[in-house]
């Protein structure tokens, strides 16, 4: 699934990602794939991610995030 990053508080490591359909999902900064386990994990608001979805006792959260394009921010 693909959508943008609605919005990323990096300091309390949570956000939304919105999809290309209009829903929103949480998304957890452990939940962002990064190539290597020593980067930092964040996003930017509006950037392009993918993702998968899980459903949790919280409800569908964002799994697996990829960020499309990451060197432009």
């Amino acid at each position: 699934m693909r959508g943008k990053v609605k919005w990323f508080d990096e300091t309390k490591g949570y956000g939304f990602i919105l999809s290309e359909v209009g829903k929103e999902y949480f998304v957890h900064w452990k939940s962002i794939v990064t190539a290597s386990d020593r980067d930092r994990k964040f996003l930017v608001q509006d950037e392009a991610v993918k993702f998968d979805l899980m459903e949790t006792d919280k409800g569908i959260q964002a799994i697996n995030v990829i960020r499309l394009d990451p060197e432009s921010n």
